[in-house]
């Protein structure tokens, strides 16, 4: 039974409107998770069937923590909810109905690796020059277009992108758009925009099946709707128009995603698309202490475009706001580093009660230094996640290529790993064909012999025999059969289990962590669906937060970005200076100078009990020392709740270059001569047939030996690593490898 005696009256009145449209304008801290759990529970609880609730997220870790709260409170039928983020739901839709727009339901979803690679290849076809059209930027060009549900032929056809391209000296743009565009079609690939696009596309050119989902999803609810886009909001509307019971929850004061197409502009508005909705306030913050929460509102009233609201809280006054002034930013990471291990000796804290937020990916360097020589364990958030490695994007891109052989990115991966003697000039023939003939490439490989001879032909149609093994094998099997037959057969897992390295080694144990989390896919008994494709499509849907467990014990570094929606006790804002934060990208209009305080403000409320701002007088930015000035931000903060730490050190002349620095800048500039030629590096060794390894208890630092695969090299020095010897080992011509002396083959010669 839900209770509702814990909510607050604001809270209780959200949660307990009928029907109709309505906004959850809620202020950082103020709960909105918690109503939106609790308006779900509550129409289940009253009647509604949990089939006809569509809720979307923007994490999928969020989508099922608030699925099991509901589960917990209504019973099992919660399970049948529609919930999740937006590109899950419609990935979901399109699996059932994606034939109307000519996809099946095994279509592949590229991550932005693949559509970078695709980009490239594509750059290539049409020998453009790839560092005028760089794969990024094209990437992001095409990404504005599909978000503002514009294809490549509307695209080609709009005078004023083709206007924007020829004066950015890119006239080719909405070309390598449209044949990027169909190289994934021929692919029967889709990219994450790709399933916001053919929703509508779907939606826009069948009646029935808009009706259909219409008719199914009598309320719609969705969460963090400030950070929705045009073709997010325009869907969102669409499913919603019938029975007009639309519920957002959002502030606007935390919208902070324009440069990914987030339109503030949709909650502004909403009220013009919804003028008898209904608006309840969440202002009372649980989170923060009043100073933070106080600091908070001073500099977001700065904003002349907002939704009228005052955050309050009941908590404790709390600590005064840290503005800690370094002299550079190598001190700044030094008194980042040793305030957090001051505080965690003083009040026996966790390093996971502190996180250190930045502007820019480029700040935590310095930042890194400093935590590692006081020996704080940290981790970086949005750092290259597990399947995001090679091994796993290449045991994942032969299950793609398995269960959708038109898969072009995941064929490139994976036709020559491991070696088959197909090289790059037989792969790129095998798509050139492809595109000359407008068939897929698995119908070129599946008639290898009639455009390949010999050895090539037969390691192709071997390859295509492979792989049709796999499919047949797949057709019945759950994921975790399937993908097991797919690595072991494939000759991936004897790949790493050969290479004896300590990165041979983690590849290894990490193609078993594949295998064990497809398992844990198998086992769960809420998976309705248990194949290798359902596999797929959950990890390909994956965001950095799903990927987070946050069960370890280290400080957080990240992105203020990638901090919306989490809290932490301790919360270090870094790099508060003029140029940096505001970025001087963002100071070309009002609206972006306004969105670039919604980040600050962002930042100064996930702070739960202490905050510390800090900024430094010089910086390296771009490889060049720069005076800096303190950010504009920092005198909106009334000074009655800032106290200013005088442990930095430096500030005789704050905005001038410290004397140290201005001598080494004087200094000429010394010409680099006689630089020794590279080392041409051989790519294999082949042993002696008389090759025996000797017993590696006789092993010395300073031994000249022999190894099966890298050849002959000199023993730099041996160490135990996890109770286990390894060896550090100069090879001729393949550089320093570390192995394990436990697995390695080494044959002594001498000293």
């Amino acid at each position: 039974m839900l209770d509702l005696g814990s909510l607050n009256e604001s809270q209780r009145n959200a949660v307990t409107h009928k029907e109709g449209p309505m906004m959850v304008l809620a202020g950082a801290g103020s709960g909105k998770t918690r109503v939106l759990t609790y308006r779900i529970a509550w129409l289940i609880e009253n009647g509604m069937d949990p089939f006809n609730i569509l809720a979307l997220t923007f994490t999928n870790k969020a989508a099922r923590e608030m699925k099991e709260r509901i589960i917990s409170v209504t019973g099992e039928d919660a399970r049948n909810l529609w919930m999740g983020t937006f590109h899950s739901v419609f990935s979901r839709i399109l699996r059932a109905e994606g034939n109307k727009v000519g996809f099946p339901s095994n279509f592949t979803i590229y991550d932005t690796d693949d559509s970078k690679s695709l980009i490239r290849s594509v750059i290539k076809g049409l020998n453009l020059d790839d560092k005028l059209y760089k794969p990024n930027m094209v990437l992001n060009r095409i990404s504005m277009a599909k978000n503002s549900l514009i294809g490549p032929d509307e695209y080609l056809e709009n005078e004023s992108l083709v206007s924007e391209d020829y004066e950015s000296q890119r006239p080719e743009l909405g070309r390598i758009y449209k044949e990027y565009f169909e190289r994934c079609f021929r692919s029967q690939a889709m990219d994450f925009d790709d399933l916001l696009y053919y929703t509508h596309l779907l939606f826009s050119n069948n009646m029935d099946v808009l009706n259909k989902y219409q008719d199914r999803f009598r309320f719609v609810l969705v969460d963090e709707f400030q950070d929705t886009n045009y073709s997010q909001y325009l869907l969102t509307k669409k499913l919603a128009s019938r029975f007009q019971n639309i519920c957002v929850v959002g502030d606007d004061a935390q919208s902070i995603y324009a440069f990914r197409g987030a339109d503030i502009g949709n909650i502004l508005n909403f009220e013009k698309d919804y003028p008898d909705q209904e608006v309840f306030k969440l202002e009372q913050n649980y989170r923060s202490t009043k100073t933070i929460v106080e600091a908070a509102n001073h500099v977001i009233a700065n904003n002349k475009t907002q939704l009228s609201k005052e955050v309050w809280t009941d908590n404790e006054p709390g600590e005064r706001i840290e503005l800690v002034r370094a002299s550079t930013d190598s001190e700044e990471g030094r008194l980042v580093s040793s305030s957090i291990f001051q505080e965690k000796m003083n009040k026996q804290l966790r390093n996971a009660d502190f996180a250190i937020l930045y502007r820019t990916n480029a700040q935590s360097r310095a930042l890194e230094e400093a935590l590692r020589k006081v020996n704080i364990p940290y981790r970086i958030y949005g750092g290259i996640s597990f399947y995001q490695r090679k091994e796993i994007k290449d045991a994942l891109a032969y299950m793609r290529f398995t269960i959708n052989p038109k898969d072009e990115e995941a064929l490139k991966r994976i036709i020559n790993f491991p070696k088959r003697g197909i090289g790059p000039t037989t792969i790129s023939k095998i798509i050139v064909l492809a595109e000359e003939r407008k068939v897929s490439i698995w119908d070129i490989i599946g008639e290898a012999h009639k455009y390949f001879k010999g050895k090539i032909g037969n390691g192709i149609m071997e390859f295509a025999s492979l792989i049709k093994h796999f499919q047949l094998e797949s057709a019945n099997k759950d994921a975790y059969s399937a993908a097991e037959t797919i690595i072991k057969n494939s000759g991936l897992l004897k790949e790493y289990y050969e290479d004896k390295s300590i990165e041979g080694l983690a590849r290894y144990e990490n193609i078993q962590e594949l295998l064990s989390g497809i398992r844990e896919f198998t086992d769960n008994t809420d998976s309705e669906d248990r194949s290798l494709a359902s596999f797929l499509q959950d990890i390909a849907l994956l965001t950095d937060q799903d990927n987070d467990s946050g069960d370890d014990d280290r400080v957080t570094m990240m992105t203020i970005h990638a901090a919306k929606g989490l809290e932490f006790d301790h919360i270090f804002i870094t790099g508060l200076e003029e140029d940096l934060f505001p970025s001087q990208m963002m100071m070309s209009s009002r609206a972006d100078l306004e969105e670039e305080r919604r980040l600050f403000y962002v930042a100064i409320t996930r702070a739960k009990k202490k905050l510390v701002l800090t900024h430094a007088a010089t910086r390296y930015r771009y490889g060049m020392l720069n005076s800096c000035e303190p950010s504009r931000f920092l005198e909106e903060i009334p000074s009655q709740f800032v106290f200013q730490n005088q442990r930095a050190t430096g500030f005789a002349r704050a905005s001038s270059i410290p004397p140290a620095y201005a001598r080494r800048k004087e200094q000429p500039k010394t010409p680099v001569t006689n630089l020794r030629p590279l080392k041409k590096v051989k790519t294999s060794y082949k042993p002696p047939a008389d090759f025996v390894p000797d017993d590696p208890s006789k092993l010395a630092e300073g031994m000249k030996v022999e190894h099966p695969k890298f050849g002959f090299g000199m023993v730099g020095k041996i160490e135990v690593y996890n109770h286990q010897k390894k060896a550090v080992v100069n090879f001729d011509d393949f550089g320093e490898k570390t192995l394990l002396l436990s697995f390695a083959k080494l044959k002594i010669h001498a000293k």
